[in-house]
């Protein structure tokens, strides 16, 4: 006898049909699998053969053909063990009726079913499809309760699974959100606790208000990954729909708590400077999203940044511009978004000291030349913000008053943001630092006064014309910060203070 159970399975972090074919024909006991397996799936035959006979179940003496189609993709995972096993029991006729329901799940050797990974951006695009039946494991309950118009039934063993095929009641699992638009968190990290650094505060509100890339460099020791770690602190909450287009990264990753089922605060990744291009990328035989997708909607700091392979770094220009990273293998070719803020760090020299107050340089012009350029011109230009950070005075650090908490600073985020999303509405930009050409000239005019102070920073510092327009966005976001609807002179003067390694003294 025949059956076909339907499935899903993922591509980047977009779903596809699947449909498990499972035709059971006289012949030597077996259990043959076909459709391009990988290794995941083939091993499902002895996961399944275990999972019914210890649940009760037949195993019928015949030979048993199991096709995963479209046979030209490849399918991966532990995904496909549920609807196999529902597969046999119903061309077995052990279930009495049509399987009207997308199935996933993962078989342990006694029956129960497993967590999956990938479960959300599957639900997301099966919905869109126009499936609204599923049967999941109860393990991913918590992910699922956040799609909205699907009835989703979540189950721990496959006894329960064929109880419920077989006639027995079952409650959907119910939507979990409660409407609102945006997640808001506690974070453990506070500007209040930052000593000193009023530049470098300043500078971080500049670039959470803009959504702008910011370098730090200063010498070891002056509290440059403090300050990188407080930065989502004072960053917008995540809307609802940010929210579940990071959860789908995650979940496909693998890295999804169960018990939350949903990523609400913004990402904060911090991937060591030994890590691989592919790590940082994305890609392997799966092709997994790497650090740049898993920071999508929140922060990627690197710290000392000279020191990563310059391959990597070289890596990031293309998705500071598109917001996206396209990971090409021999097997396929997955697209993932990485629209995140860049955070990064590093030692003015090799020693570290070369502009500080507190100790004296002892490198040579050439090894800071040598040690500057690891980090290439182009990268540079990508990132708005290049700011000095210095070691703080004992004064400044042992002072018991506190510092201005993130909090307030968020306030002034906030309404900088809700000025720009105000500004942008009627588009896909949500922040300054996303504007195009066009854009650009429509909101970032500058008076007289303005124009000349560039012209002389322009032609003085050698800026290229992309620093030219980082210049523009960010005295577009010092002008939102203040509420002032025009960029004056000022604001281009603070922005362009803003450059150090386009001026020559540095």
């Amino acid at each position: 006898m025949l059956s076909t159970i339907k499935s899903y399975g993922l591509q980047g972090i977009n779903g596809y049909k699947v449909d498990v074919e499972i035709d059971v024909n006289n012949g030597l006991p077996s259990i043959e699998m076909v459709g391009l397996p990988d290794a995941a799936v083939k091993e499902a035959k002895e996961r399944v053969k275990s999972a019914l006979k210890n649940s009760g179940f037949k195993m019928t003496p015949k030979k048993i053909t199991v096709n995963f189609a479209p046979a030209d993709m490849r399918k991966e995972g532990a995904l496909y063990d549920l609807p196999v096993a529902i597969g046999i029991l119903r061309a077995t006729e052990q279930i009495e009726h049509s399987v009207d329901f997308i199935v996933l799940g993962e078989l342990s050797l006694d029956g129960k079913i497993r967590h999956v990974r990938g479960l959300l951006p599957i639900l997301i695009s099966a919905r869109e499809s126009g499936y609204k039946n599923f049967i999941i494991p109860e393990a991913n309950e918590k992910e699922a309760s956040y799609v909205q118009g699907i009835n989703a039934y979540a189950f721990d063993s496959l006894s329960k699974v064929v109880e419920f095929l077989n006639g027995a009641h079952a409650t959907p699992v119910s939507f979990g959100s409660d409407g609102s638009d945006k997640l808001a968190v506690v974070y453990d990290e506070d500007f209040k606790y930052v000593k000193g650094q009023y530049q470098a505060k300043r500078a971080l509100e500049i670039a959470a208000a803009g959504g702008h890339n910011i370098l730090m460099v200063g010498p070891p020791g002056g509290g440059k990954t403090m300050l990188a770690k407080c930065i989502p602190s004072i960053l917008p909450d995540m809307t609802t729909a940010e929210a579940l287009e990071t959860t789908k990264i995650h979940s496909v990753a693998g890295l999804l708590d169960e018990n939350t089922g949903i990523i609400s605060r913004r990402p904060f990744r911090s991937p060591h400077h030994t890590a691989s291009v592919v790590s940082i990328t994305g890609g392997g035989s799966t092709s997994k999203p790497g650090e740049i997708s898993l920071a999508h909607n929140g922060v990627l700091f690197l710290d000392e940044l000279p020191e990563y392979p310059r391959a990597a770094l070289e890596i990031l220009r293309q998705p500071l511009e598109d917001n996206v990273i396209t990971v090409a293998r021999a097997m396929r070719t997955v697209e993932y978004p990485a629209s995140f803020m860049l955070v990064a760090s590093m030692n003015p020299c090799p020693c570290g000291y070369f502009g500080s107050k507190s100790k004296d340089c002892t490198c040579s012009p050439s090894q800071i030349i040598r040690y500057r350029s690891r980090v290439s011109g182009p990268l540079m230009d990508r990132i708005d913000l290049h700011i000095e950070v210095d070691n703080v005075s004992y004064g400044e650090l042992t002072d018991e008053e506190e510092s201005e908490s993130s909090s307030e600073i968020k306030k002034r985020v906030d309404k900088a943001r809700a000025v720009q999303l105000e500004r942008y509405k009627d588009t896909d930009i949500y922040c300054n630092s996303r504007m195009n050409q066009k854009m650009l000239k429509k909101y970032c005019k500058l008076d007289e006064a303005g124009e000349k102070l560039l012209k002389i920073a322009f032609e003085r510092f050698s800026m290229s014309a992309r620093s030219y327009t980082r210049v523009l966005k960010v005295a577009r976001t010092i002008a939102d910060l203040e509420g002032a609807e025009n960029i004056t002179a000022m604001h281009v003067t603070e922005a362009i203070s803003f450059r150090c390694f386009d001026r020559s003294d540095v």
